[in-house]
């Protein structure tokens, strides 16, 4: 929404295609149509207003699923493929939800925090009976927050980080120069926990049940549950950069995840593709709509709009605001580290598509298979509809462990155009 309206106040043409039913995106989904509540709420309001506002081109429930070399971009929408071709994209792709695999995941009742989050924007769904949430991150608390005080009802927390380990108090100073993030998540838990909400500090946990969630098992102890909410952190969201052709991608260390290779205005190694937001390293709401401005600026250079010397002008506040929200960063990210993938049982299904378990993945590690990709051949891991969106961080992690090497010597899982499924009949309608 910010990259879409500030290019379009520089003189650029500017289409937006957005896969939901309205502006918002995950963090302001469905704010047009909810009160704000919170300085969240109201930045969402404000950005929603200025794109309706505005001259860009709206597209919604308008679903992506390919980019061509020189800007041909392919889209889904009204049960109709279209295409159009840009002389810049900017892939606002966002942050996907890590998957969290323990025993019983699978069952019905057990989700993830971002789907409840998403249940209780929309639809205003929200928690009743033995509703239990269990992970670790700043969205599991700003979840169970905004559920208790939409009314809704939790059992319980099952908090299964560490307390603050020694390798995030050296990012403690530079976080301390934004405090707001951490003031902001105390808050969270101040306000469950006088909500009454039962907060238990974990190694393991389980869920159990006949053919549905019945109950989960914390360090032993068995508990009644009706729902389980899973969640451990977010990463960014690469299936459509993963897919481009000379789009470069990097392992991050810190955030354990893989990034698409960017410059300080979010260009790619791929003429003419660009990328802001959580879809090139997490750095939340904020910070995305700070780069969306800048990746905007720098569009509007690159097509005569503007000279470098203006887009640097204009672009130092924007920048300056960018580096305060990212202040925070290193410290949470080295707070909430991603579970170990060694904790993961043999029998546990990693690979929900194909049912593959992560033994399964371990055992072909010991017959050769040395990434991602090999896994597919090996154990069909990662071919199913969903294309390796929800197993591919863990299946990654998983095999660099049974290696015993850098997740960085790892390849991901290579993903192909379309990203999306794609019907036949959306196909013909090229042709039209």
């Amino acid at each position: 929404m910010a990259a879409a309206v500030t290019a379009r106040s520089r003189g650029l043409t500017v289409l937006l295609l957005d896969e939901n039913a309205g502006p918002g995106g995950q963090v302001h989904r469905g704010i047009e149509h909810r009160a704000a509540k919170d300085e969240q709420d109201a930045d969402g309001a404000k950005l929603a207003a200025a794109l309706r506002s505005s001259a860009v081109e709206t597209r919604f429930r308008a679903t992506l699923w390919a980019v061509e070399p020189g800007g041909k971009v392919f889209w889904s929408e009204e049960g109709a493929a279209r295409s159009a071709v840009a002389g810049r994209i900017l892939l606002c792709t966002g942050a996907t939800e890590r998957p969290l695999p323990i025993p019983g995941w699978t069952l019905p009742g057990v989700m993830t925090v971002g789907a409840a989050q998403i249940a209780l924007k929309t639809a205003g769904l929200k928690p009743q009976g033995d509703v239990w949430i269990a992970g670790q991150g700043p969205l599991l608390w700003l979840y169970a927050k905004q559920a208790v005080e939409a009314g809704g009802r939790l059992a319980g927390i099952v908090d299964l980080s560490h307390g603050i380990p020694p390798a995030a108090l050296r990012h403690l100073p530079r976080a301390l120069m934004a405090p707001g993030y951490l003031l902001k998540g105390l808050a969270w838990q101040r306000r469950v926990k006088r909500a009454g909400v039962r907060v238990i500090h974990a190694e393991e946990i389980r869920a159990e049940g006949e053919g549905r969630l019945a109950r989960i098992v914390v360090d032993g102890t068995e508990h009644a549950a009706d729902l389980l909410l899973l969640h451990d952190g977010v990463v960014p969201n690469t299936q459509i950069t993963r897919a481009i052709p000379g789009c470069a991608h990097d392992w991050d260390a810190v955030q354990a995840c893989w990034k698409p290779r960017l410059d300080a205005w979010g260009n790619t190694t791929a003429e003419g593709v660009m990328v802001a937001g959580d879809g090139g390293g997490i750095g939340g709401a904020r910070a995305a709509a700070h780069a969306g401005r800048l990746a905007a600026l720098e569009a509007a250079r690159a097509l005569g709009r503007m000279t470098e010397d203006q887009r640097n002008a204009e672009a130092g506040t924007e920048r300056l605001a960018l580096n305060r929200q990212l202040a925070a960063r290193p410290f949470l990210d080295a707070l909430f580290p991603p579970r170990p993938v060694t904790a993961i049982p043999d029998e546990t299904i990693i690979c929900r598509c194909e049912e593959v378990t992560a033994g399964k993945v371990r055992e072909a590690v010991t017959l050769g298979c040395l990434g991602s990709n090999q896994t597919k051949a090996f154990t069909r891991t990662g071919m199913g509809p969903c294309q390796g969106r929800v197993c591919g961080p863990v299946v990654h992690a998983v095999i660099a462990a049974a290696r015993g090497v850098d997740p960085a010597q790892v390849d991901p899982f290579r993903t192909r155009f379309p990203t999306k499924p794609l019907t036949l009949g959306e196909l013909a309608a090229l042709a039209e």
